[in-house]
């Protein structure tokens, strides 16, 4: 499942100033494609979605709650 992950790096939806999600028929076309059961894939890839669309938005706004400055 990581690697899917990993892999779905160019798969993002983005609108100006917000990624807004990966294309989930690429996701699963992709999962298919290594041999990862799609019911595996469509069970936890939205949880996985969800957390990345907030740290990349996070990261974009410059709102990173990891990022303390002085």
């Amino acid at each position: 499942m990581w690697d899917l992950v990993g892999r779905l790096g160019g798969q993002l939806r983005v609108i100006p100033g917000a990624v807004i999600g990966w294309d989930i028929s690429a996701a699963l076309a992709l999962a298919t494609a290594l041999g990862i059961n799609p019911l595996i894939v469509a069970e936890l890839l939205p949880e996985i979605e969800a957390v990345m669309v907030h740290k990349l938005n996070e990261q974009m706004t410059g709102n990173d709650a990891s990022d303390v400055r002085s």
